[in-house]
């Protein structure tokens, strides 16, 4: 039998200590360009998604498809953008929580029906999306992937006699879970937000145009301006007359995933209505103020914790240093080294400065700790150039429970922090002299909006909606396997 970390290095990659988000979405209405500046827009979400990428573009007559595994840079040329002619696009990157990484379950997903086309684009997931498929199977329906996504275009397909919008607001009152979605049709493109907001998608203006992404990051490398979120449960249509808005749902308590803000969006991206970069500043302000063990300097494991580290050492009164650099010439790798060559692939990303680091008291700041094997290799290597001592702080408290919403965290076992416990425990297994979580008070209050606003279920356990008995990344496949 494999361990759970063996299965993971079988299937392509291990996941580290960081959460793992499934994708980015973008749209543009009114532009020469479209795909082009679709193409841009999927450079600026990349960091949501590396497993695939896809554009579908429209010119009022036709819509067009180019989608292939790997990364926007990888999958787009000048001859397949030229081939996705039209005014309007969405795009989509992906990072696999449903579905195998295979070109099939890549999107947006394309597909004809009577006399108009359909592309979507999805991002997060639907935790009634194995019962739906069952019901919809026993009706008839074929899939061609194993994406929740899928099912929404086979709960429209019914119902677009009825038009576009009620096709959409039937599907969607089936559905459960965290969506948000970009779509296109020849001559329309169309935004949707689940009702409760897990997921942000915002709204933005250029040139007469439109455009629409998961992070704002995007509109600033497209020149457009962040007009606003679209909002939980609202459709957004657009078309030639301009901007439609239906809010067509039951207002629900909004549960904003804060993941976004700790670790998934950029931190250049405005989301649900703060600066990410200024949130991961006071995130670390918290952890000082919190806990301030006697040190020499602060330091983080970039990329990630670097934002929360400046906050950290700021309040802190202590001296900022980059300990680790970071090679960012890697790119993806699918060798997998052997048993004794593993430990390489450690410090291919990350190596220490040894002379910095040698005889010296550090803390380091971290966003998270997921399964906390790359976190004890780390520490272990820094042990190695002569650290005195090591005390990492991380920036939210100790995430205990699997998420059903979008995030690659889906067994609880996966978890650190519901295994070992304390954090004694937890800084005992990495290796560190202490360790110490920001509470969950700290933590709501860097983030600058109301507590009542976020889903915190992953660290208290308090679902906004109830998860499936099962689920995971290939609830869809067990049947083959």
């Amino acid at each position: 039998m494999r361990s759970a970390e063996e299965k993971r290095m079988v299937c392509g990659k291990s996941e580290g200590d960081h959460p793992r988000e499934e994708c980015g979405v973008f749209a543009v209405y009114g532009h020469e360009e479209a795909a082009r500046v679709a193409f841009f827009g999927l450079f600026a979400l990349q960091h949501r998604g590396q497993e695939s990428a896809g554009i579908a573009s429209a010119d009022g007559c036709q819509v067009w498809a180019h989608k292939a595994m790997g990364l926007a840079s990888e999958v787009f040329r000048e001859e397949s953008l030229s081939g996705l002619p039209g005014r309007s696009a969405i795009g989509h990157v992906r990072y696999s929580t449903t579905g195998s990484s295979v070109l099939s379950n890549a999107q947006p997903f394309l597909v004809h029906h009577a006399d108009e086309y359909y592309a979507l684009a999805h991002n997060g997931n639907l935790i009634n999306a194995a019962e739906l498929r069952s019901e919809l199977e026993e009706k008839g329906s074929i899939f061609q992937s194993t994406m929740d996504s899928e099912v929404i275009i086979h709960l429209m397909a019914p119902h677009l006699k009825e038009g576009l919008e009620k096709a959409l607001t039937k599907a969607l009152t089936r559905v459960q879970g965290a969506y948000s979605i970009v779509m296109l049709t020849r001559n329309r493109v169309i935004a949707i937000r689940d009702p409760r907001g897990f997921r942000p998608l915002a709204l933005g203006r250029f040139n007469g145009g439109w455009a629409v992404a998961s992070e704002t990051c995007a509109f600033d490398l497209v020149g457009a301006k962040y007009l606003r979120d679209v909002r939980p449960g609202e459709i957004v249509i657009i078309d030639d007359r301009g901007l439609q808005s239906l809010m067509p749902f039951p207002v629900e308590k909004p549960c904003h995933c804060i993941f976004e803000i700790i670790y998934f969006s950029r931190p250049d991206s405005q989301v649900f209505g703060q600066n990410v970069y200024l949130c991961r500043k006071r995130l670390g302000r918290n952890l000082a103020r919190e806990y301030r063990p006697d040190a020499d300097f602060v330091m983080p494991f970039p990329d990630s914790g670097n934002y929360a580290a400046l906050g950290y050492a700021e309040e802190g009164r202590l001296p900022f240093e980059m300990g680790m650099i970071r090679n960012h010439y890697v790119g993806r790798t699918f060798i997998q080294p052997s048993q004794a060559m593993r430990d390489f692939g450690v410090r291919v990303k990350l190596n220490p400065v040894q002379p910095l680091i040698a005889d010296k008291k550090i803390v380091i700041v971290e966003d998270s700790i997921i399964r906390g094997t790359t976190s004890r290799n780390r520490v272990r290597y820094l042990r190695e150039c002569g650290a005195r001592e090591i005390h990492m702080v991380v920036s939210c408290p100790p995430t205990r429970y699997p998420c059903p919403y979008g995030i690659d965290f889906s067994i609880r076992g996966e978890l650190i922090a519901a295994e070992k416990g304390s954090e004694a425990d937890i800084a005992a297994f990495i290796g560190l002299d202490s360790l110490h979580y920001l509470s969950l008070d700290g933590m709501v209050q860097a983030a600058g909006i109301p507590g009542e606003n976020f889903c915190l279920a992953c660290y208290n356990g308090e679902y906004p909606l109830p998860p499936p008995k099962a689920f995971g990344k290939f609830c869809f496949e067990r049947t083959a396997s």
